[in-house]
């Protein structure tokens, strides 16, 4: 047993020794590449560093003002796809800007009259005219991507080229976008009396 445990503790303190030395050898590879200037390589030749001279450290007082150095030849600046890059971009901001003027843009109000509802006649015999009250009504259509609110509506009544009736509304009503209301109205005309076309 004495013999096994002999053999046992030679061989682990063998593996040991030798961790040791590997341990060893690694921190002086890093004290060698801790060592080693910095250079930049160009293929020939290599050019050390102008800034550190080649011992890999930076003064403080110069922390703040140096700049990274990148060769010209570096792959790093000459992006692959920079040209798509931009392309596309621009080609985006083509697209959202043509979007928002048709969104934004303001499209026409269209008003169709949609004919006469009804015609109520009085015969003011005191005055020797007649009253009559002409009830419409208008279909206010909005294209528009927003809300239009219309804040007046007037509408004359001609007989023969004269005017014999006007009325208008105020503050009528709100369309939301892409949709129509209907507005009725009534005006009120007069004929006869002073006027000679009776």
């Amino acid at each position: 047993m004495g013999c096994l445990f002999s053999l046992g503790s030679n061989v682990s303190s063998r593996q040991r020794r030798e961790n040791d030395e590997d341990l060893l050898d690694s921190r002086d590879r890093e004290e060698d590449i801790a060592k080693f200037p910095y250079v930049e390589f160009t293929g020939r030749d290599s050019i050390t560093c102008p800034t550190c001279q080649g011992t890999g450290c930076i003064p403080t007082e110069q922390v703040n003002e140096l700049v990274a150095l990148i060769p010209y030849s570096d792959q790093r600046l000459r992006p692959q796809r920079t040209k798509l890059y931009v392309l596309l971009s621009v080609l985006l901001c083509l697209l959202i800007s043509g979007l928002v003027i048709f969104f934004l843009f303001p499209h026409s109000v269209l008003v169709d009259d949609e004919g006469i509802k009804g015609v109520q006649v009085w015969f003011d015999q005191k005055n020797s005219i007649v009253i009559l009250a002409i009830t419409t009504t208008l279909r206010i259509r909005n294209s528009n991507f927003y809300s239009v609110a219309v804040a007046s509506i007037a509408s004359q009544v001609q007989y023969m080229n004269t005017v014999v009736g006007t009325q208008q509304i105020t503050n009528v009503s709100r369309i939301q976008p892409l949709s129509d209301k209907l507005v009725n109205f009534t005006v009120k005309s007069e004929m006869g009396g002073p006027f000679s076309y009776v």
